[in-house]
């Protein structure tokens, strides 16, 4: 399907699929699952785009959106587009200084929120902001402010621009949207610094439907994908307008923490991921296997052996195998892999993205061995997300895939950093024209701050955040991630930052698995009178080191994590120890903890 800019494309679906279900979505606390079908879609998202210009909106103003993910989310949006305004988007759990910068800096005159908590920063930002003139609000049970007198609910917002004037206006500026307009402005989460405004073309999102077209050809309107990830997040935000643009149907997840619930209603066949929720089924698997009895763990680990070998071994390298192992995969199939996938609600998956982080080589060894489709990638916001994904075929598992078409992607030879060039690639940094020209070699590539290797077969090898490597005091270069994806494979081991630069040594935080550290001591039959009283046992202090150095062994002696603490508490984003997308922010956890990690190097 051909359009030019964004604004066109729920539209065009909207007369192609007609009553075909769109989205499928809960309204705040309805339990219920409710559809949305493509015509009532367009229809909401004209509605949306009739009241805002009905309230002043005009093209090229910005509309902040802080909510979490709802279909009201996504309707206004294309309603936003249709004005030839711009997006943008705000973590819904963003705090009100975060908020507040975000809202200041692109000078937000409409922003839309979610629920109690996002209206109420939001009202606080409004009393002493110089732009932001209205607010709307998704959920209707929010309540407000005694003082607030102009804010007002998303539905009787909609119904408000139903008139000649606002519908004129609307289908004039539809006809001058210009593929060059700038579509949203996404601001980068930053484990350093300030965050800076990404600002992305409509054509930046058509090069992607474009470019994803060729890649992922087996895709189709029969699908159904699990909105998951926050739709702030380009991953998220560029994935779920990739399915409009397929007119697959998308189940849009309200809250985060019930989203193994929601997979298991809405049986998707596709969704985009982050490697800690993988890390999490890891573990869960793992655990069902280890409390099986011997036949059973048996039957677990050979069915792990046989698909390991077709998958990765035969199918991957395009080749059948052997009749035995073929025979065997296909019993599997029916049998343990169902099974595993099906209390997961996971059993229809043709294709789970994954990226935003590392995932362990040994994890996904594992789901790939389960049969789960896993797909790894590697993107960015400033280059709409996608630069490089695993192929149907020939995939190198420690791999972030190959590029993907008509991207050119590079290794700058003094740094080893990669480089991108091409059409997905963002306009530049929001009202930053200093940030935006260092950001960009002479040549035009896109410096992304990753450190890489490149082959000639176009596998991209990605190594870690050029600004996260630190050297020890004796002077060797120390890649933190590397570590942290390793030890992520204990099931002990919630979360972990490693430290050491400008030190003697590694040393680690570690964040542990509460539950499964209180199962292995009540196990032990080791007494405690809580979590802190817990963690300083020297049994657990004593299984933590022996999981660890077993998982470093094959690491170099400067690698090694010589000395750890155990947290009580678990690294988050309240407390400023994580990004939006659950990254350490490196510079924060060390700070904070300055005195036990000083404890470490007594």
């Amino acid at each position: 399907m051909t359009y030019h800019h964004l604004a066109q494309l729920i539209h065009k679906q909207g007369r192609r699929y007609g009553s075909k279900t769109a989205m499928k979505y809960r309204d705040f606390k309805e339990k219920r699952w409710k559809t949305l079908s493509w015509e009532k879609f367009s229809d909401k998202v004209m509605k949306t785009a009739w009241a805002l210009a009905e309230i002043g909106v005009k093209p090229q103003d910005r509309i902040g959106i802080y909510s979490q993910n709802l279909y009201q989310y996504l309707v206004t949006d294309f309603g936003t587009y249709a004005n030839r305004a711009i997006t943008v988007p705000i973590y819904a759990t963003s705090s009100l200084a975060q908020a507040e910068y975000i809202i200041n800096d692109a000078q937000i005159e409409v922003l839309f929120v979610g629920e109690q908590f996002q209206y109420n920063n939001a009202f606080k930002i409004q009393q002493k902001s110089s732009c932001l003139r209205q607010l709307v609000i998704f959920d209707k049970n929010v309540t407000l402010h005694p003082e607030d007198t102009t804010s007002v609910v998303f539905d009787t917002f909609i119904a408000s621009g139903e008139n000649t004037n606002a519908e004129v206006t609307v289908s004039v500026r539809m006809k001058e949207i210009s593929e060059k307009d700038i579509a949203c402005i996404i601001y980068t989460s930053g484990t350093t610094g300030e965050p800076k405004g990404v600002i992305l073309e409509h054509s930046s999102f058509l090069e992607v439907f474009r470019i994803h077209d060729i890649r992922l050809p087996f895709l189709s309107d029969k699908d159904i994908s699990m909105n998951f990830l926050p739709l702030a997040h380009i991953f998220e935000k560029a994935w779920t307008y990739y399915c409009f643009h397929k007119g697959i149907m998308v189940a849009v997840n309200q809250d985060a923490k019930g989203i193994q619930k929601s997979i298991k209603q809405i049986h998707p066949t596709l969704m985009c991921s982050v490697p800690r929720f993988w890390e999490k089924v890891y573990d869960g698997v793992r655990s069902k296997i280890d409390s099986s009895g011997k036949v059973m763990q048996w039957i677990y680990r050979d069915a792990i052996r046989t698909g390991r070998r077709h998958n990765l071994d035969y199918k991957n390298n395009g080749l059948k195998g052997p009749i035995g192992n073929r025979i065997k995969f296909a019993i599997y199939s029916k049998t343990i892999y169902f099974a595993l996938k099906y209390v997961l609600g996971i059993e229809k998956g043709k294709m789970f993205p994954c990226a935003g982080a590392a995932l362990s080589d040994a994890i996904n060894e594992f789901l790939q061995s389960v049969d789960i489709p896993l797909i790894i990638g590697y993107g960015l916001t400033e280059t709409n997300a996608t630069v490089t994904c695993y192929p149907q075929k020939h995939f190198v598992l420690n791999s972030v895939g190959t590029v993907m078409p008509d991207l050119e992607v590079k290794i700058d030879p003094h740094n080893e950093e990669i480089l991108v060039k091409g059409k997905t690639l963002m306009k530049g940094y929001y009202k930053k024209p200093e940030e935006t020209a260092a950001a960009f070699t002479e040549d035009g590539f896109f410096r992304t701050g990753d450190s890489g290797e490149l082959s000639p077969t176009g596998v991209l090898m990605l190594k870690d955040r050029i600004k996260d490597l630190f050297k020890t005091a004796n002077g060797k270069y120390i890649a933190p991630q590397a570590i942290e994806t390793k030890m992520s494979e204990d099931h002990f081991i919630e979360m972990i930052a490693v430290i050491g630069n400008e030190r003697k040594f590694v040393s680690a935080l570690i964040v542990p698995n509460y539950d499964a550290v209180e199962k292995w001591a009540d196990e032990n039959k080791i007494e405690y009178t809580g979590v802190e009283d817990l963690l300083e046992k020297r049994e657990v202090k004593a299984m933590f080191a022996a999981h660890i150095e077993l998982l470093q062994a094959n690491f170099a002696s400067y690698e090694k994590i010589k000395r750890f603490t155990l947290l009580p508490e678990p690294f988050s984003i309240e407390n400023g120890d994580l990004t939006n997308t659950l990254k350490i922010k490196r510079k924060q956890v060390s700070e904070k903890y300055k005195d036990l990690i000083d404890k470490m190097y007594e």
